[in-house]
């Protein structure tokens, strides 16, 4: 990853397995996050900035119930190195904007906090369990979806009102390319684990948001898989909307769920992700790549920024 000289590297979340409700087992993580010599390496030579995902907000498939999200987002405010006077650290989550670059170059970073506000998950029941259903299907090499399923109730959320009221003012804002960094899949339909799509509501009020805002050239990046895939979504949005997903740096899952908008190959192997951004014509053209742990270019899907405009 150092090889490619990145101006900038996005943590996506799950970047430490804190899974407690104990603040000091949660400072020994960051702690050992800290100490390890790559992650040094990375802090010191390339700019970064981070969002959290349910491991390092607290607890597995975590959300607006967690019993310490105070503590925990005064911990990863410390460890991120937030300043004492950031709105990260009161405001009901810890999600973040940033923009980078001159004028006619301006890239903006919008990292929403899909843990605080997050409102319980619905789940199928499985004859025997999910596990031994899972595994099952795991063993034939069919597509294994996990065990949630779309929530009925219209008024489950995945951000609440005002971080709703926060990202229509983000995607109002001037920028020449637009960067969503979401902690799950946005358009991912339908694996079954964590996603926007579980979330009907929300999924299709960011579309509209999108087009509200007039919001053009966005696309979205998503971690948590365990795995890494590209989606595409071509229905009822403003216009054409990728997702590149990149999961993980440590972890590799053990089956590939279901993804009706998937347009690449599913890389199932330690992975990273890249964007690289050519400013040499009349719209920015994007490569969306996926390498795995040795540099090999293992996913690769180029988008025309201009083609990504709100009619």
């Amino acid at each position: 990853m150092f090889d490619q000289k990145p101006d900038l590297f996005v943590f996506l979340g799950d970047n430490i397995y804190a899974d407690t409700r104990d603040p000091k087992v949660m400072a020994a993580k960051y702690a050992m996050l800290a100490a390890k010599p790559h992650f040094k390496r990375l802090r010191d030579t390339i700019p970064t900035v981070a969002i959290w995902d349910d491991h390092d907000f607290g607890e597995n498939d975590a959300g607006v119930d967690y019993p310490m999200k105070a503590e925990s987002r005064r911990q990863f405010c410390d460890f991120w190195g937030e300043p004492a006077d950031s709105v990260r650290r009161t405001r009901d989550g810890v999600y973040a904007a940033y923009v980078f670059g001159p004028a006619g170059q301006r890239v903006q970073v919008i990292l929403p906090d899909l843990r605080w506000n997050r409102t319980p998950l619905a789940e199928k029941t499985f004859k025997g369990g999910y596990k031994a259903w899972a595994t099952a299907r795991g063993l034939s090499g069919q597509e294994t979806p996990g065990p949630y399923d779309r929530i009925p109730d219209l008024n489950a959320t995945m951000i609440g009102e005002p971080q709703w009221t926060w990202l229509e003012q983000q995607l109002a804002q001037p920028a020449d390319l637009r960067i969503l960094g979401s902690s799950l899949q946005v358009l991912a339909d339908f694996a079954g684990w964590e996603s926007w799509i579980n979330y009907a509501r929300d999924h299709q009020r960011l579309l509209d948001a999108i087009r509200r805002q007039r919001a053009d050239r966005l696309i979205c990046i998503s971690g948590d898989t365990h795995y890494a895939e590209v989606s595409r979504l071509d229905v009822n949005v403003p216009y054409p909307l990728w997702d590149v997903t990149s999961s993980g740096l440590t972890e590799v899952w053990p089956v590939v769920p279901p993804n009706a908008l998937r347009v690449s190959p599913v890389l199932r192997e330690r992975n990273f992700g890249m964007i690289e951004i050519d400013w040499s014509g009349a719209a920015p053209v994007v490569t969306l790549r996926v390498h795995d742990e040795t540099g090999a270019v293992k996913i690769s899907q180029v988008v025309d920024a201009g083609t990504l405009r709100v009619a």
